[in-house]
């Protein structure tokens, strides 16, 4: 008996080990893309990237896909202290790296609905400290954008909540409530209208 819970205890703290390696192996590579991304956004080749992909966009009357994981907008919400540089997609490898661009939706600043999800334990971790009023900053290509937030509200995870819109619009989602234990049942939307 003592010796199968030597062997039982060995087994947990082993078992616990290797969840928390995996854990922070993928802390330590969503840092790693981050800085990556922000690199080369300061190094204005995303910028360059997406500027010449929205004029060929103009010029030909199509826009051909972006590179999953492509960094290609900025944002920034200075009373929560966000500084983020925006991947496209929003599959796991990039939510882990920075917020995602949901694939198809508008670019920050564009006509349409621009949408821009995160985790809630990483990049949008005080997102919900934006309040109503607050102004929100994006770069994407050469166009800067200020928004003001206009509506936050949190909805039932399968309820519908990213709509299409005519004007410029930027959604901000994440799982809520943010600080949670477990997978959060619920989602905060956060919409902001261009100034």
């Amino acid at each position: 008996m003592p010796g199968t819970r030597k062997q039982l205890g060995l087994a947990l703290f082993i078992a616990g080990g290797l969840m928390l390696s995996f854990a922070g192996g993928r802390y330590a590579i969503g840092a790693v893309r981050a800085d990556s991304a922000r690199s080369a956004w300061d190094h204005a080749e995303a910028r360059e990237a997406v500027a010449m992909a929205r004029s060929s966009a103009l010029h030909h009357g199509r826009l051909g896909p972006i590179v999953a994981g492509a960094a290609v907008a900025r944002i920034v919400a200075p009373s929560i202290g966000l500084d983020a540089i925006v991947l496209e997609g929003v599959d796991d490898d990039a939510l882990n790296a920075g917020p995602g661009h949901f694939p198809g939706s508008a670019f920050p600043g564009e006509r349409g609905n621009s949408i821009i999800s995160a985790h809630r334990d990483r990049h949008f971790n005080r997102l919900g400290d934006l309040s109503v009023g607050d102004t929100v900053m994006t770069e994407s290509g050469t166009r800067q954008t200020r928004w003001v937030v206009v509506s936050r509200r949190v909805i039932d995870k399968n309820d519908p909540a990213l709509f299409k819109t005519k004007d410029p619009t930027l959604t901000l989602t994440t799982c809520w409530p943010i600080r949670y234990f477990g997978s959060a049942p619920d989602r905060l939307i956060v919409t902001a209208k261009e100034l």
